[in-house]
């Protein structure tokens, strides 16, 4: 591992599969960012100092312990790390719950290394800006303010972190119209990803 400077930010990579730490260590590393990679969230726990700044990688599902238990061990702990989450799409809401807990950004499999390092390096600016500069209520009100009522319930199913025939049963209605009404409500909202329209959402509800 490259040691830059005491405080320079860790990525912390937690996945069971040996060939994704590989890969994301080679990734992390190519872009300047120092990492270490744990097959297990038990690993982590036993030999990972997480006083340092940096920010934690998680694989949603993993054996033993998964990502969401790691989390709220952490929790318990007092542990105060960003988490940013790796999930397969029939995992996304247990995402959507991490980001209830205050995971900070989940990306669905199969990603774009670019999208990931962008999301990672996002992650931790917003974390060492505290507090994070987000979207106002009256922004956000503002923006559902301009979604129509069938395209306000497309959006409480996605934020609920349903998939899109689900909502189209849900709904009475076919997936490709589910589709167009989820399109729209990115573009309305202004939502990057699924997981920007949830951290507004999960921002402004009470949660």
């Amino acid at each position: 591992m490259t040691n830059r400077t005491d405080t320079s930010p860790t990525i912390f990579v937690v996945d069971d599969d040996s060939g994704m730490r590989t890969a994301l260590q080679r990734l992390f590393r190519g872009a300047g960012l120092d990492v270490e990679t744990y097959a297990s969230a038990q690993e982590l726990l036993d030999t990972c100092d997480l006083a340092r700044p940096g920010l934690l990688l998680l694989d949603v599902m993993m054996p033993t312990m998964t990502g969401l238990e790691l989390q709220a061990v952490l929790l318990e702990r007092g542990v105060d790390v960003p988490i940013v989450f790796l999930t397969a799409s029939h995992s996304v809401p247990m995402a959507v719950d991490a980001m209830r807990r205050g995971a900070v950004d989940f990306l669905e499999k199969p990603f774009e290394n670019a999208i990931l390092v962008e999301r990672v390096r996002q992650a931790l600016q917003r974390d060492a800006d505290k507090p994070a500069a987000s979207v106002s209520r009256i922004e956000f009100e503002n923006r559902r303010g301009l979604l129509t009522p069938r395209e306000r319930e497309v959006m409480q199913h996605v934020v609920a972190g349903e998939a899109n025939k689900v909502i189209a049963r849900a709904l009475g209605t076919s997936h490709r119209t589910v589709e167009i009404h989820r399109m729209r409500v990115m573009e309305k909202m202004q939502a990057k990803s699924l997981a920007d329209l949830v951290g507004m959402a999960l921002a402004h509800s009470g949660h």
